[in-house]
């Protein structure tokens, strides 16, 4: 499934330090990510965000893998990957400062999302 979002980058905080170039490559990962395993999207607080994916290791590796390098360039992020009784869950946490960055990544996530 193809998504076409627009890439609003004026989300992105300054304490990113992802080049600005390589920004919209990390969204469309993200994207992707979203729309193969995104299952449901739930905001339990404002700063946190748990995303229930389709539970896979090639799921587990890659949402693994895209939220340790995030966080190496915005270390801000707090990813959970919780792998439990055949589910797979990637909690997205951010201090209060951030929560702007959360919901436009809610936003997306909820773009990819079955209805």
């Amino acid at each position: 499934m193809t998504q076409n979002i627009a890439l609003d980058q004026e989300w992105v905080p300054s304490a990113c330090t992802l080049p600005s170039a390589d920004q919209p490559l990390r969204v469309a990962e993200f994207d992707a990510l979203f729309a193969d395993a995104v299952q449901a999207v739930v905001r339990p607080e404002p700063t946190r965000l748990r995303l229930e994916l389709v539970f896979s290791p090639e799921h587990a590796a890659r949402a693994a893998e895209l939220a340790a390098r995030e966080n190496g360039c915005c270390s801000f992020f707090v990813f959970t990957l919780t792998i439990a009784d055949g589910s797979l869950v990637l909690e997205v946490a951010v201090p209060a400062e951030h929560v702007e960055v959360l919901d436009a990544l809610t936003g997306r996530a909820g773009v990819a999302a079955p209805a």
